[in-house]
C-alpha cells in the first residue's frame, strides 16, 4: 500500500512540473534603448559599460539576456521574480527617470552593495563567473560613480 500511495505523489508531481510548462512570463527584452537610460546622459567609460552590462544589467536594465534554464519552469519564475526586484531597487535604463536626490542614493548604493559583496548576487555568480566583481573593478566603478554624483550634485 506505501509504494503505491509513493506512486502516486511522484505521478502527480510529474504531472504538476509538465503543466506549469505552460505557463510562462513576461520577458525582460525592449528593442528600443530608453531615452532615461544613464548612457544616453551621463559618461560611461566603456570598461565600466562592460561591467555593468556584464554584472548588472541582467536584474537592473530593460533587458535581460536570458540563459537556457529560462525555458523550464519554476526556474522562469524565480529569474522573473530577480529581474522584477533588480528593476524596482535600480534600472539603469530608466535612471534618468529618478530626481536627482534618488538617482544620487541609488549611485550610493551601488557602491555600497558592490564593496559588500552583496551585488551580483552569488546566485548569479555561481551560473556566471564573468560576473564577479575583482577589487580592481569595483574601484573603477567606484570613481565612475563619483564622477556621476558631482556631476548630478
Amino acid at each position: 500500500m506505501k509504494k503505491s500511495i509513493l506512486k502516486k505523489i511522484v505521478a502527480a508531481i510529474v504531472l504538476l512540473l509538465i503543466i506549469i510548462q505552460f505557463f510562462g512570463t513576461e520577458k525582460n527584452s525592449s528593442i528600443v534603448a530608453s531615452e532615461n537610460a544613464i548612457t544616453r546622459h551621463y559618461s560611461v567609460p566603456p570598461k565600466v559599460q562592460g561591467l555593468l552590462k556584464t554584472s548588472c544589467y541582467d536584474c537592473h536594465s530593460n533587458n535581460t539576456t536570458y540563459p537556457w534554464y529560462n525555458n523550464v519552469q519554476p526556474v522562469k519564475w524565480w529569474l522573473a521574480s530577480h529581474v522584477t526586484e533588480g528593476k524596482k531597487h535600480l534600472n539603469f535604463d530608466e535612471f534618468n527617470t529618478y530626481p536627482a536626490k534618488k538617482k544620487l542614493h541609488k549611485l550610493e548604493e551601488v557602491v555600497e552593495t558592490i564593496n559588500r559583496d552583496e551585488m551580483p548576487l552569488n546566485s548569479y555568480t555561481l551560473i556566471h563567473g564573468n560576473a564577479k566583481l575583482s577589487d580592481a573593478d569595483k574601484k573603477e566603478i567606484e570613481a565612475w560613480v563619483n564622477t556621476v554624483k558631482k556631476e548630478i550634485q
